[in-house]
């Protein structure tokens, strides 16, 4: 495998594979998928680099990008890393606030700007940015503001590039670039403070590229991969880099939230996601199963049962299945796993990575059980994603895996994980402060998240900055009751409470739809949804289901008491992080009152 540079990946992909496709967008007047091969990638990224030489972008400057997934993202990226310029990228869902800051962090005098919603937050704050010159928009549907004199569209930008006025001046930087140039800021939405800058160096990237191929062999330029996570989130950014340098062709899904629709399109054979997409596919199957009846039921149970037996408790363990299960196993192979896997769009698939959460053990062994290959896996912004993953035969359900080639790893007082690698970040930027405490004397980096080794492999127990303790003194970890009860088809989300109070109570968004259809049967009548989630029915549903949930927890770790929520938790009021974590802080100030009164005598 030749391995290179990021300033010149794309280029040298094409001269590989000419015009076969590299990626594909969905046009969505047409409903078509547009392909762009690896020659049509490398000619548009010369052509945005010229243009940013034409701006005056000097090497090693920062570039923001603030859009959804767009194949301009990725022009504007490599573009950027043939000048030796540094990419930081904004989660789509940032407000105005979180731009600002880091515009001004940062120093960005360039910002790309994807769609409306990103564009109007970036002029908000325009006048607040003292180094901000520019705004370059990709939607060509973008309506400026009237007062706007500044700002172009990305066909404008690119027309600075055509026919390559400045390739010369982009060789020369090309030829200074250096695995020890910073690639990307990476900032960290952050459940506690104001966000930090994490630094990827190109060395981070290249890293992980060795890391990756030695382990994830039936990776290759065959494989399609659909791109469902922001590229803002560095287990999407990382792939996609990895993809390019496999010569995957990536299939980008421009609105997060039709990635069900997109992802029967595409049928792709890889996609990086998070639990909770395998949580609605298990909720999905459940709910099936719920309301079949007979022969078909019977069959849609034996089929997860004898999937179980066959992938778990035989093949996992490099184990023969008995040939009675092995010949039932190939016949529901044809028959329920492929209906299955056809009906979520991924019946091609070769393998699935998931991360950025912790995934329920049930959810873990059915996935597998219907013959899905998901590779589970943890890993950190600051260690350029993946620290460990497992592996196809012999991982253990609840492990993160086996450490990846190339990372150290060791635990810590407290149990903490602690890290060491080329792919570690080297700090914070401008925060000399809180890189120092991140990392010990021997140069370990602190993840602050707890853990063990079992049987040569990783389990993440809690985050140490998240542990509870209750005014009894004792422990508490929310996160392992909160991943217990989330796979629940009544729970969309769930907030533990518990810190410095006598007992751990939980607050509760219901799926809605689920307890209007439970209400509908039992006959409940009600005006709103607040009457109807304080109905004594409503409220004893949801207890015997925690009771049934929490049955292996110790009786201090136990919810003693609830509340069931009208709304669900949200962005916007900042109860959440870009990538969905919940920030507790915010929680506990948006809901005081509510949380007070379940500790009420």
């Amino acid at each position: 495998m030749s391995y290179h540079h990021l300033s010149v990946l794309v280029h040298r992909q094409a001269e590989k594979y000419g015009d076969k496709i590299a990626l594909k967008y969905r046009n969505y007047e047409t409903a078509q998928w547009i392909p762009i091969s690896w020659n049509q990638f490398s000619q548009t990224v010369r052509q945005a680099a010229s243009a940013f030489v034409a701006l005056g972008v000097k090497e090693q400057e920062s570039i923001g990008i603030f859009s959804q997934n767009k194949p301009e993202w990725f022009y504007t990226d490599f573009a950027a890393f043939a000048n030796r310029a540094i990419t930081i990228p904004f989660y789509a869902t940032s407000s105005p606030a979180q731009a600002q800051y880091i515009i001004n962090d940062a120093e960005i005098r360039f910002l790309f700007v994807g769609e409306q919603y990103q564009y109007d937050a970036a002029f908000n704050v325009f006048g607040l940015c003292a180094s901000l010159q520019q705004l370059i928009i990709f939607d060509r549907s973008v309506v400026k503001d009237p007062r706007d004199v500044s700002s172009i569209y990305f066909d404008e930008f690119m027309a600075l590039g055509e026919g390559l006025p400045h390739n010369d001046e982009v060789e020369e930087r090309t030829s200074r670039a250096s695995y020890d140039d910073l690639a990307n800021i990476l900032y960290t939405s952050g459940t506690t403070g104001e966000p930090k800058g994490v630094m990827l160096h190109h060395s981070c990237y290249l890293e992980q590229f060795y890391a990756h191929d030695e382990r994830l062999t039936t990776m290759t330029d065959k494989d399609v991969s659909i791109n469902f996570l922001p590229l803002t989130h560095v287990f999407e950014k990382a792939w996609c880099y990895l993809c390019i340098h496999k010569g995957v062709q990536i299939c980008i899904n421009l609105i997060p939230a039709d990635i069900q629709m997109t992802i029967k399109e595409i049928r792709p054979t890889l996609m990086c996601s998070v639990p909770r997409f395998w949580e609605k596919v298990y909720a999905g199957v459940q709910e099936k199963i719920n309301e079949t009846t007979g022969f078909k039921k019977t069959l849609m149970q034996d089929a997860i049962k004898i999937g179980r037996i066959h992938n778990i408790d035989y093949l996992r363990l490099g184990k023969t299945p008995p040939l009675m299960i092995h010949l039932k196993y190939k016949f529901y192979e044809k028959t329920v796993y492929q209906l299955l896997k056809k009906t979520v769009g991924i019946e091609n698939g070769n393998f699935f990575p998931t991360a950025g959460a912790a995934v329920p053990d049930e959810i873990n062994e059915f996935v597998h059980s219907v013959g899905i290959n998901m590779i589970v896996g943890y890993g950190l912004t600051e260690s350029t994603a993946t620290v460990s993953c497992t592996l196809p035969v012999g991982y253990d359900i609840g492990s993160v895996g086996v450490i990846m080639p190339g990372v150290e790893v060791k635990i810590g007082e407290n149990d903490e994980i602690l890290l060491r690698g080329k792919s570690i970040t080297k700090g914070y930027y401008k925060k000399a402060e809180a890189t120092a405490a991140a990392f010990d004397a021997d140069g370990w980096f602190r993840t602050g998240d707890a853990g063990y080794f079992k049987n040569g492999q990783l389990y993440l127990t809690e985050r140490i900055k998240d542990l509870f303790k209750t005014s009894n003194g004792k422990y508490v970890a929310p996160q392992a009751l909160e991943t217990k009860l989330v796979i629940d088809r009544y729970i969309d989300q769930i907030a533990i409470i518990a810190d410095q109070r006598k007992f751990v109570s939980a607050l509760i968004v219901p799926v809605y739809g689920f307890v209007k259809e439970y209400a509908k049967e039992k006959g409940i009548e009600y005006t709103d949804m607040a009457e109807l989630l304080q109905h004594p029915k409503i409220v004893g549903l949801f207890r015997a289901r925690i009771d049934t949930l929490q049955q292996q927890f110790a009786h201090y770790e136990q919810i003693k008491r609830f509340t069931l929520l009208t709304e669900p938790f949200s962005m916007e009021r900042g109860e959440l992080t870009n990538t969905l974590k919940l920030k507790r802080s915010v929680v506990n100030r948006n809901y005081a009152e509510v949380i007070d009164k379940m500790y009420a005598e």
